[in-house]
């Protein structure tokens, strides 16, 4: 039996090939059911999605149009539905690399995980996606009238959601880097100018949209993201020692 105190690390490496295929096997089942089940509930997603549009019609110009929107969407909320079974797949996944007393964690992980990913893409859904699709139907003003076929609306509507979930996983990255020694709370600190650089310009590529405040509103929560994981680091890192 492997020490308390020490990793985990008598599992051959082929053993962890067979692991991480049906860790990831798991999870493409996971996310083939939930987009099945969503391609059934696909009516309501499609009234709830499109909620932020206000009065603006979508339309789909070919005949195959709107099923082929139906799937996109379907396969969209699978991604969404399936979350926390893939989080728990992946950290399930990386516990045996842990010291054994912090696999009781790995649920906490997954809870925080899925909490985080899903207030990421609340937010974007409630605070984001109207801003951005107002000014960007609004920006021309009368000169031109919008199109907006069903099938671009949810790529661009899908996309932000899953990219504003994932942005907020940053607090549970830091703790596993600061975990395994990779980063620390003052590596973190001391290039927290060049961090926020960064995250004005990851914002301004990821959101739609070129106006600043619309920036803001994913640059702000990332940057509040960011020094979060700077107390988290440092928090793993005193119990640690």
């Amino acid at each position: 039996m492997p020490q308390p105190d020490s990793p985990e690390t008598s599992m051959p490496f082929l053993n962890y090939l067979e692991e991480l295929r049906w860790r990831l096997l798991k999870s493409v089942l996971a996310f083939i059911l939930a987009s099945l089940v969503a391609f059934y509930f696909s009516d309501k997603i499609v009234k709830f999605i499109i909620a932020p549009l206000g009065d603006t019609k979508l339309y789909f110009t070919e005949v195959t149009g709107s099923f082929y929107a139906y799937i996109k969407l379907s396969l969209f909320t699978g991604i969404l539905v399936s979350a926390p079974i893939v989080f728990y797949q992946l950290w399930a996944f990386i516990s045996p690399g842990l010291y054994r007393k912090e696999k009781s964690k790995v649920l906490p992980l997954v809870g925080i995980s899925t909490l985080l990913f899903f207030t990421g893409a609340a937010f974007c859904y409630y605070a984001v996606l109207p801003y951005s699709l107002k000014f960007l139907i609004g920006f021309s003003g009368d000169l031109l009238s919008p199109l907006i076929t069903i099938g671009s609306y949810i790529t661009f509507s899908g996309m932000l959601l899953l990219a504003f979930g994932i942005c907020f996983q940053l607090p549970v990255a830091a703790y596993f880097l600061g975990k395994i020694g990779l980063i620390s709370s003052a590596f973190l600190r001391k290039g927290r100018r060049y961090a926020i650089i960064l995250i004005l310009i990851f914002a301004g590529v990821l959101t739609p949209s070129p106006d600043v405040a619309t920036q803001l509103l994913l640059a702000v929560p990332l940057y509040i993201l960011y020094e979060l994981s700077i107390i988290i680091v440092k928090i793993t890192a005193k119990k640690a020692a």
